[in-house]
């Protein structure tokens, strides 16, 4: 079949694994493309490497887990800077509760704690 349109638009996403409390963030080109036929079909790209839909199974990197939290870009770079400003400045004004010790070093911390902590630091105030 040939290709008769493409639109290309690009999203970023943030990554939340609810197994090992790893987070990431991705940006994506997405394709939309409308074969001969007249059906639509999409490509993800990701670092210029096709991928499948990070909306479908994502797959967490570090411990492969599939109960992943998907939302939007900034989440996780938001978390991760303050946590590296709290290692700065141990004075920083981050409530300690609001960031879980998974979330600053996946396996470092023993898994006790809940997926709720691990959502915290994402929830609006």
């Amino acid at each position: 079949m040939s290709e008769i349109a493409a639109s290309t638009v690009h999203e970023a996403y943030a990554f939340a694994c609810m197994r090992c409390g790893y987070g990431w963030e991705q940006a994506y080109e997405i394709e939309h493309h409308v074969d001969g036929a007249g059906h639509a079909f999409v490509v993800y790209t990701a670092d210029g490497e096709r991928v499948p839909s990070p909306l479908s199974t994502p797959t967490c990197a570090n411990c492969d887990g599939h109960v992943v939290r998907i939302m939007r870009s900034g989440r996780v770079s938001t978390v991760q800077r303050l946590l590296r400003q709290k290692q700065a400045d141990p004075e920083a004004a981050v409530e300690e509760a609001a960031v879980p010790a998974a979330v600053l070093a996946p396996g470092a911390a023993p898994h006790h704690w809940r997926p709720s902590d691990l959502l915290r630091p994402f929830h609006r105030r």
